[in-house]
């Protein structure tokens, strides 16, 4: 749960001196957030993050010497609980697929409004994931031929038809990211009751984590409804 009594401490990593000088600026001047280092160094940025401990880090992807999914394994590797969101110029489904699957918890473009990096902001401090609506539907769709690429599912094998209704709405949220407060506020329900759903989720799919129950989901034809509002509204 956040703590909104902290300020949020937020890390950036970008090889583009003006790029990086607008960023802090920006924060500094539309939010109360501190800005505990900036580099344009993937290798120094790991040190910081190692020294601060930020609960944001704002990352360029291409990168000289270590780019952004590089860096994000290294995160990955040191154990270190940080939140990661990507903040780049390319729109490529195959990066963004790439960075999320590896644990980023954001997608900006840079060519979007400053608005949206804060909103990015918020949403992953609130413990859910971001990507912008242009980007939604492509990565979707991009994560799940690519999943089942990956797996090898037997035909006519789909575990999805053992959900209650209860259960397919919790899914449902679980693939957008959303933390197991803001289901229970939006299913109005508890969290524990919430908690109760998730494991029965989990043991209906076989499967050991959010992660995979995700990917299981997605993979076997799961239409998350932000995805079917997306196709609706373009």
């Amino acid at each position: 749960m956040r703590d909104f009594t902290k300020k949020l401490r937020v890390l950036l990593i970008d090889d583009n001196a003006n790029h990086l000088r607008g960023i802090k600026e920006l924060i500094s001047l539309e939010t109360s957030y501190n800005v505990v280092g900036a580099t344009r160094n993937a290798n120094l940025g790991l040190s910081l993050i190692k020294k601060y401990r930020p609960d944001i880090v704002l990352m360029d992807i291409n990168m000289p010497e270590k780019d952004g999914l590089q860096t994000i394994q290294a995160i990955n590797k040191s154990g270190i609980s940080t939140n990661v969101v990507i903040l780049s110029g390319y729109d490529d489904s195959d990066l963004i697929y790439r960075a999320m699957k590896l644990g980023a918890r954001g997608y900006v473009l840079k060519t979007m409004a400053s608005s949206k990096l804060i909103d990015a902001i918020e949403t992953v401090a609130d413990g859910k994931i971001y990507l912008p609506s242009v980007l939604t539907t492509r990565f979707f769709e991009y994560f799940q031929n690519s999943a089942r690429e990956e797996s090898n599912i037997a035909p006519g094998e789909n575990l999805l038809t053992t959900l209650t209704g209860r259960e397919n709405e919790v899914l449902d949220l679980l693939t957008q990211g959303i933390n197991y407060k803001g289901i229970a506020q939006q299913l109005i329900i508890s969290e524990t009751t919430v908690k109760t759903h998730v494991n029965n989720i989990f043991q209906k799919l076989q499967v050991g984590d959010r992660t995979n129950a995700v990917l299981y989901a997605l993979t076997h034809g799961f239409k998350p409804s932000s995805m079917q509002a997306e196709k609706t509204a373009a």
